[in-house]
């Protein structure tokens, strides 16, 4: 006797469970790589050296390092730009390690191009 409707050897429900506990066990695997991340801290440099700040990957400032010989009451605006320039690149460092483990993440999904239709 012929099946009506449904599908044959029931490979879409059961290809569904498949999917469904991958996905979940793929937000798990994000949700701990994405924790580990925002306590990871990224540390840079600017005024070759004279500056270094520390942010964390929730891009939170934890620490600012500033050398002596860079504090001069007469140029302030310098110390403020070496203090911009060491915060925007440990910010930046922190967005590639960010994009860095989502790749990793969504690599062998195909999300990256754009969808398919």
């Amino acid at each position: 006797m012929a099946k009506r409707g449904g599908f044959p050897g029931g490979g879409i429900p059961g290809n569904m469970n498949n999917l469904m506990k991958q996905a979940q066990r793929m937000q798990r695997q994000m949700e701990e790589n994405q924790k580990e991340l925002e306590e990871k801290e990224f540390s840079a440099k600017a005024g070759g050296g004279a500056v270094e700040v520390t942010v964390t990957g929730k891009k939170e400032i934890t620490k600012v390092k500033l050398s002596q010989e860079v504090v001069d009451p007469d140029d302030v605006e310098m110390l403020e730009d070496l203090v911009m320039a060491a915060a925007n690149e440990a910010l930046r460092m922190a967005d590639e390690a960010n994009a860095e483990m989502m790749s990793k993440m969504t690599g062998g999904l195909g999300l990256g191009g754009g969808l398919p239709f």
